[in-house]
């Protein structure tokens, strides 16, 4: 298959233009020749500016809500613009040193991963420069068929979640940028190079591209498969596995009982998927240098596996097995200082409400399908593929 990275850079559509690319480590083709080497290398354009999403251009601020100063990369000879920063906006000046901007990033698959948001930030500030934006197309890691979790509503648009979405879209991410453009009122001059030979059921080891970290904390292809549903441990005061080499799939605290917590999960019966008891030490975050207890999460059959589901009915029994050791997590949380971040992850208070009533998992579920079933109608005009 090819990337739209492939496509453009085969292609003379940026002859004679000054290019500004949004990229970060896992801009990369099949040969491991990152995008901004070869946009700096090519003689008929030139790269004059490189932004940055959460973590840096170089992905190497390791934990999360911490901003990346702007810089200059010797290498290139051109400035690096962090958008993750005192702006998450390319500025007036930024772009007056471009005459396109190319997104070449690599989405996940689930709502709350933010370099989605750092792209449509970059269509309406170009937008209103009057600056075309093309969007080279990415796999969906975790497939472009499956659609689940609860919708983002209004009033709870933060940056982790600017649009109504469910938490796993299903989208590519020039996809989303057609979605978020166009039925969302951005109105950017938006351009988006297709893959060929990508198709919807396919995972990404199914692609043939390697795997390179999309963020510090995306090590693996299992953490994007699990992680729709456990990143909304976020929102609590459980590790989520920041600090393990296994983020998102080791779940515990200091006060669980890993054996009892694995026993309720397995318990449930859920399609895809096994829970194995765990301890494990966190070297850095929530209970960093203390003996956590859980559970690991393998997934055994990723095609019936539902993430979201899985993480919701995790939250419910960590919930229901110790409510008085069980907590929230306080604001602020990624530039939002009064909603409750389980709030803003879960996209509403819904989640959260049914977590401390303890409702069945099975009507849980079911207060997502309305949405689901809106959402799988209103993405149709927006697919590529």
């Amino acid at each position: 298959m090819k990337l739209g990275s492939d496509i453009l850079l085969a292609s003379p559509r940026l002859k004679g233009l000054r290019v500004g690319v949004l990229a970060n480590p896992a801009s990369v083709d099949r040969d491991f020749r990152h995008v901004a080497d070869l946009l700096a290398a090519a003689p008929d354009w030139t790269l004059t500016a490189i932004f940055g999403p959460q973590h840096g251009f170089r992905s190497d601020l390791q934990d999360n809500m911490i901003e990346t100063p702007h810089a200059r990369d010797t290498k290139r000879g051109v400035p690096i613009f962090s958008l993750y920063s005192e702006t998450r906006e390319p500025t007036p000046e930024m772009l007056s040193l471009i005459d396109v901007l190319v997104i070449d990033i690599q989405d996940i698959g689930a709502r709350i991963y933010t370099f989605i948001y750092t792209m449509a930030n970059c269509l309406r500030a170009a937008a209103k420069a009057g600056i075309p934006v093309i969007v080279c197309d990415r796999p969906n890691p975790i497939g472009g068929v499956a659609v689940e979790g609860p919708m983002l509503e209004v009033g709870y648009a933060s940056f982790v979640g600017q649009f109504p979405i469910p938490m796993r879209h299903g989208m590519t991410v020039g996809e989303l940028a057609r979605l978020f453009n166009e039925a969302h009122g951005i109105g950017a001059a938006l351009e988006v190079v297709k893959m060929e030979g990508w198709t919807r059921e396919m995972y990404f080891d199914d692609t043939g591209l390697p795997w390179v970290m999309p963020s510090p904390n995306m090590p693996t292809l299992d953490t994007a498969i699990v992680y729709p549903g456990t990143v909304l441990f976020e929102g609590t005061m459980l590790s989520e596995g920041r600090g393990t080499t296994r983020p998102f799939e080791l779940i515990g605290a200091p006060w669980l009982d890993g054996e009892a917590l694995a026993a309720r999960m397995n318990a449930l019966g859920l399609s895809g998927v096994h829970f194995r008891p765990a301890i494990f030490e966190p070297t850095f975050q929530k209970h960093a240098n203390e003996t956590c207890g859980g559970c690991q999460i393998h997934v055994t059959d990723r095609e019936i596996f539902a993430p979201v589901a899985a993480g919701a009915a995790l939250l419910r029994e960590c919930h229901g097995s110790a409510p008085k050791h069980f907590k929230w997590r306080d604001p602020p949380y990624e530039y939002e200082h009064d909603k409750m971040p389980i709030d803003i992850l879960a996209g509403s208070p819904q989640l959260r409400e049914q977590i401390e009533r303890q409702t069945p998992l099975a009507e849980i579920a079911a207060s997502w399908r309305e949405g689901e079933t809106a959402f799988e109608a209103a993405r149709k005009p927006y697919l590529l593929y």
